[in-house]
């Protein structure tokens, strides 16, 4: 949006933007689809600003998204899954050589086959994550609209068949309901957000990469893992949240045209693909190395959501655990790592050389 808009006409623009999403993630999640808020706000608003709708999400609510999501990252992290995280080492390490492999061959498919740019190639290859990756992103010349499709794509697969391929024909109503955590009381969360707030500033302050998101996730985690504070985040606060997410990424789809998005799709089906391939041979290798059943390995290396891939693991009569710290392993060493191979691999954001902030909305 021009910078000459008047703050009236932005806010108005925002607020458009945030009830299309809204009417996106709620049909959605009527629905009973995948990351439903997410997926559906950027759907509904993507699809509005191709037949001309004016958006627009600001930095600042942006930034303030993702301090919030990496509070609601952290939260996964609790006592009772980083004292199991040691007792498979072997598996641990297959682990991370599977993440290392998709990454390299999705990124080698979408760099060669789709001939996307390196940087939003390299985004769009990690596997899980997709909050970090965005915010990640958000920081480079990486096409964010390409990145976010092509990861919900992926996620859209693994949530919505994955599970379904290996439950089977299990009844709906022999699924039970997943356990929330318990909340926090209102004093508790108010000091574990500010912390998280301080982490995130420091993280921005020493220039960390996806430092807003970054900073808040290794506070939270901290604190929820060591059981100091509670950080479970609140639904209602998450849901808007989302939905929020969701409209800033469909906003990047402004300029795309029809055909692009049909190149679009068929390059992150196929990445999609690659990236399952050599998942299932990660898993069925280490299954057969050290006797554990393939679904359960399956499940422990899939990148998808923490609380489906242990829900589907408790209905197989596998081992939840084993399932949670695996995920919890690569969500952190993601977290962890990515920054620093982020700048090995592309160097400096271009944006940092320049004076002030871009707004690319």
């Amino acid at each position: 949006m021009p910078k000459s808009d008047s703050l009236a006409v932005r806010l108005r623009t925002l607020l458009i933007t945030l009830f299309v999403g809204t009417l996106g993630g709620g049909l959605f999640a009527l629905a009973g689809l995948p990351a439903a808020w997410l997926s559906g706000a950027m759907i509904a608003v993507a699809a509005a600003v191709l037949i001309g709708m004016p958006s627009h999400v600001p930095n600042g609510l942006r930034d303030g998204l993702f301090m919030l999501l990496g509070v609601a990252m952290g939260s996964g992290v609790t006592p009772e899954v980083v004292d199991r995280v040691g007792d498979w080492p072997l598996s641990m390490l297959g682990l991370f050589v599977v993440v290392t492999a998709v990454m390299v061959s999705t990124f080698a498919f979408l760099r060669g086959f789709a001939g996307w740019s390196r940087e939003t190639s390299y985004f769009a290859a990690i596997p899980g994550a997709l909050s970090f990756v965005i915010a990640l992103a958000s920081d480079r010349e990486a096409d964010v609209a390409r990145v976010a499709a092509s990861q919900t794509i992926r996620l859209f697969f693994l949530v919505a068949i994955l599970p379904g391929v290996i439950v089977g024909a299990t009844p709906a109503d022999q699924i039970p309901a997943l356990v929330q955590p318990a909340i926090a009381p209102l004093p508790q969360f108010a000091l574990a957000l500010a912390l998280c707030v301080l982490g995130s500033l420091a993280a921005v302050r020493l220039r960390f990469p996806g430092g807003w998101l970054t900073g808040a996730f290794f506070v939270s985690a901290a604190l929820n893992g060591s059981g100091l504070l509670n950080t479970h985040v609140p639904e209602p606060l998450m849901i808007p949240c989302f939905i929020a997410l969701g409209a800033m990424i469909g906003t990047r789809f402004a300029d795309t045209t029809p055909m692009a998005l049909l190149r679009l799709l068929v390059a992150s089906v196929g990445a999609f693909l690659v990236g399952l391939f050599v998942s299932v041979s990660g898993a069925l290798l280490v299954a057969w190395a050290l006797g554990l059943p393939f679904g359960q390995v399956l499940l422990a290396y899939a990148p998808g959501g923490l609380e489906v891939m242990m829900l589907i693991a408790f209905l197989l009569d596998l081992d939840p655990a084993y399932v949670a710290a695996h995920q919890l392993a690569r969500y952190i060493a993601l977290v962890l790592v990515l920054p620093l191979v982020t700048l090995v691999v592309l160097g400096r954001p271009a944006r940092e050389s320049q004076d002030g902030p871009t707004d690319r909305n």
